[in-house]
């Protein structure tokens, strides 16, 4: 019998996608777990009056987008390497325009 390496690709593949179909299921039903954990961690911010939770613990730009610091170097270069994971995981933060014009002159 002639053993083929391709013959393996099949069933390996079927493996792979039963193991991502239970990636979702697992995901549903740890769904209410998770949101307990999430509401007790979003009262705890409020108690302490937090303005976020924080979403990363590296970097000050990872932590929460809202909370990025606009003026650190090389932060959002468009050529700029990443040096933390979770940099890939969330868009960059979005920047109010400069030349914007204000209600009232100060």
């Amino acid at each position: 019998m002639n053993h083929r390496p391709a013959r393996l690709v099949l069933p390996l593949l079927a493996v792979a996608l039963a193991g991502f179909a239970l990636s979702f299921v697992d995901a549903a039903l740890l769904r209410e777990h998770h949101a307990v954990r999430i509401d007790t961690s979003h009262a705890l911010a409020k108690r302490l009056g937090l303005t976020d939770i924080a979403l990363f613990t590296e970097a000050r730009y990872t932590r929460h987008p809202s909370q990025a610091d606009l003026h650190a170097p090389f932060q959002d270069h468009p050529l700029a390497l990443e040096h933390f994971p979770t940099g890939s995981l969330i868009a960059p933060p979005r920047h109010e325009y400069l030349d914007r014009t204000t209600a009232r002159a100060d």
